[in-house]
């Protein structure tokens, strides 16, 4: 009987931005261990696929790891894959930056390692129906995707022991099923099933294979997971490996190019969008991802049912979550801006090169872990967010130098900027970048110091989760035990639940918030002030955008005043005013506000400001206050006579950015922050997302009368 197949591709990333703690602890913990153990089994054949941020990573701390992985190449044990560079989800990129990802990848692996790769790694396994032509013509003739792309296309399970072609414009590319239950079985499962369901594969498919494509850093790195892999000659890995070699009379491990070059294909696919069944489920809002959760339970006896239900597809996330929109559409503008310029045929050096540099960091702002949520996926996790928005950030101080135009003060473009069918004002200059939002609110949704590389406001909006109905069961789960990711129930502390509240508004600057004189900064920071939803998020009109003002204007009935019953219209305008002040700048928020009619107002009036500068308990990073330095996540009231002139100071001396807030009349300064909790590979844990800094005045309006405040925010270098 002819010998049957394992393909095994084992894949390894980390995102730009992650702390280089993390990469050394998953470095010793999974990814080293694992290549000395291939070194000691040389009949154990894999592909093994790095992303770019990890080998570069790995270039400059631990270059005997990449010297390793050449002898292995050499010896033909290991196929290096290959992929986007900086692993994005391609089908979310521009074609230019598509092809550009997957070349820098093959470069660089030809340069390292001797070999140009012939398949690519999808980042996600995200497919959609166009990437056979993306990935054809820059040279890549496989791929691997989970078994569920090919059972939503009416596929049998029997029949994924071979690989597929599939076709788009003529182009073809050739994609290898990973099974599912593979990726449960390694290296969850005893060792004898495991080689059971592979000896059950062999008798009913001679000659065939079993695929998987999967995380090398559930081999060691996942939680409870290292021991179990790597003790000495019971670890898991060592018998695994040994057990292969013992086996070799039927069973051989094969790199997936090998495959693809020796076998022809077993037909033709035509896949749908997918990714893998966890990802297609994380994607559903919320309430359909309950749904969606409770007829899998439903229907989890009838096989012949659950092949059809696989929830929704990647680009979801973008719907779910208008901060990821928000950051992909950010990443648009500056790759379009920056293919603009290349059209243009510079001619000077230091502008090629600048081109050069931005184009890189566009490149890198692509990285897709932030772009997304679930057991992985770094949406929640402010450093990597932060991390792709200072790439932008520095490509877009680039262009402007490639562009030679730039003026010393603001600029603006009205447009559509994040594809949500509603105007923005998009502020510009060589200091600052200002996403004004009109329909929100009249508020500042994104502020960029491109000074220092730093993104000012980047918080998330606190959203009700699907996991959130979960949390009371995490501590009467077991513990300790090994267990997939996706099976473990855990929380890193006790009274998460505790911290559940939901915005009302998502989390942007100068946000106008009217309510009762009864409310306190308690309501505040538990979110329950009930302000007048029209003055705080209603669709304020554009009067003027000529610089250096913009202004805004709103007109809406009494129906949700605080302080009468009596009919009248409510008149607020705004006016943003930009300039750039010593070497930083200033942003000016000047608010009027009136009552037309038989009413009146009265009641609190506040001006909120987000702040986000990451670390909440880091000693370079503290609010200035009367009582001297406080860290981040502090949370109070102070009476704004206590502060100096009205004045209220955040310092980031990692990132050298300080932030002013000047408001000298407000009569209390209210200061929360602003805590998700959300679901990560480690468990349920608590986030800071930044500060909310609530501005706030009595307010008596009288029919005819008017109130008018004014709130700054002053951004300099912390190191002057």
């Amino acid at each position: 009987m002819p010998k049957f197949h394992l393909v095994l591709l084992f894949h390894s990333h980390q995102p730009i931005g992650n702390f280089d703690h993390v990469y050394e602890n998953t470095y010793q913990r999974s990814y080293l261990p694992f290549v000395q153990h291939l070194q000691r089994h040389p009949r154990v054949r894999v592909g093994l696929h790095y992303s770019g941020p990890l080998l570069e990573w790995l270039e400059q701390h631990h270059p005997e790891f990449l010297d390793t992985l050449r002898e292995l190449v050499a010896r033909r044990q290991v196929e290096m894959v290959g992929g986007g560079f900086y692993e994005p989800i391609l089908i979310s990129i521009p074609p230019e930056d598509q092809a550009e990802q997957l070349t820098r990848m093959a470069r660089y692996l030809q340069e390292k390692f001797g070999a140009t790769p012939t398949g690519a790694w999808l980042a996600e396994r995200v497919w959609e129906p166009q990437l056979p032509f993306v990935l054809s013509n820059s040279g890549i003739r496989y791929t691997s995707v989970d078994d569920v792309h090919f059972i939503s296309a009416g596929f049998d399970h029997a029949q994924l022991h071979g690989d597929y072609i599939c076709e788009e414009r003529g182009q073809t590319v050739r994609v290898v099923p990973g099974l599912k239950k593979l990726r449960y079985l390694l290296p969850f499962r005893p060792l004898e099933e495991s080689f059971t369901y592979f000896r059950e594969c062999a008798e009913a498919h001679p000659g065939s294979i079993a695929g998987m494509g999967d995380d090398c850093e559930k081999l060691g790195a996942w939680p409870e997971t290292y021991d179990y892999c790597y003790a000495p000659d019971t670890g898991w890995v060592e018998r695994f490996f040994t057990a292969l070699e013992a086996s070799s009379d039927w069973l051989v491990t094969t790199p997936p190019g090998e495959w693809i070059a020796s076998h022809a294909p077993l037909g033709r696919a035509d896949l749908p969008t997918a990714s893998y069944a966890e990802m297609m489920e994380w994607t559903l809002p919320t309430q359909a991802r309950r749904e969606f959760k409770a007829a899998r339970e439903e229907f989890a006896s009838r096989p012949e049912v659950i092949r059809f239900l696989r929830g929704g597809h990647w680009r979801a996330f973008f719907t779910k979550y208008p901060e990821s929109n928000l950051l992909h559409q950010k990443m648009l503008h500056v790759s379009g801006r920056l293919r603009a310029l290349a059209a243009a045929k510079l001619r000077g050096k230091r502008q090629r090169a600048d081109l050069d540099a931005a184009r890189t960091h566009v490149l890198r702002a692509q990285c897709n872990d932030a772009y997304w949520h679930g057991v992985f996926g770094g949406l929640y996790a402010p450093h990597l967010r932060t991390e792709l928005w200072r790439e932008l950030i520095r490509a877009e101080a680039l262009a402007e130098n490639v562009y030679g135009k730039a003026s010393d003060g603001p600029r603006v473009d009205r447009l559509d900027f994040d594809a949500d069918g509603r105007e923005e004002l998009y502020v510009t200059s060589t200091r600052l970048a200002a996403l004004v939002r009109p329909s929100d609110g009249g508020t500042i949704g994104a502020l960029d110091f491109r000074t220092t590389g730093v993104t000012l406001i980047n918080s998330m909006q606190r959203r009700v989760e699907a996991y959130h109905n979960r949390l009371n069961e995490t501590f009467s789960a077991r513990r300790n035990q090994v267990a997939s990711i996706h099976e473990r129930l855990a929380a890193k502390e006790k009274g998460l639940e505790r911290l559940l509240r939901y915005d009302c508004w998502p989390r942007n600057s100068f946000r106008l918030l009217f309510f009762s004189s009864e409310k306190t900064f308690n309501d505040y920071s538990q979110l329950r002030l009930e302000e007048h939803t029209a003055l705080a998020g209603g669709n304020y009109a554009i009067k003027k955008h000529r610089m250096p003002h913009v202004d805004l204007e709103l007109r809406a009935p009494c129906a949700q005043e605080v302080g009468s019953a009596r009919a009248g219209e409510l008149h607020c305008s705004k006016r943003f005013s930009f300039a750039h002040e010593r070497s930083g700048f200033r942003v000016e928020c000047a608010t009027e506000l009136s009552v037309h009619g038989e009413a009146s107002l009265s009641g609190q009036i506040g001006i909120e400001v987000i702040v986000n500068f990451l670390a909440p308990n880091a000693p370079d990073r503290y609010f200035e206050l009367p009582t001297g330095r406080q860290p981040l996540n502090w949370a109070g009231a102070v009476q704004a006579a206590e502060l100096r002139k009205g004045i209220l100071r955040l310092v980031d001396e990692w990132q050298d950015v300080a932030a002013t807030i000047h408001a000298s009349s407000a009569a209390n300064v209210w200061i929360a922050p602003i805590e998700t909790v959300s679901e990560s590979d480690e468990g349920f844990e608590r986030v800071y997302q930044g500060s909310q800094i609530l501005l706030v005045w009595p307010l008596n309006i009288a029919p005819g009368e008017k109130w008018k405040e004014e709130v700054a925010l002053q951004i300099q270098p912390a190191h002057t």
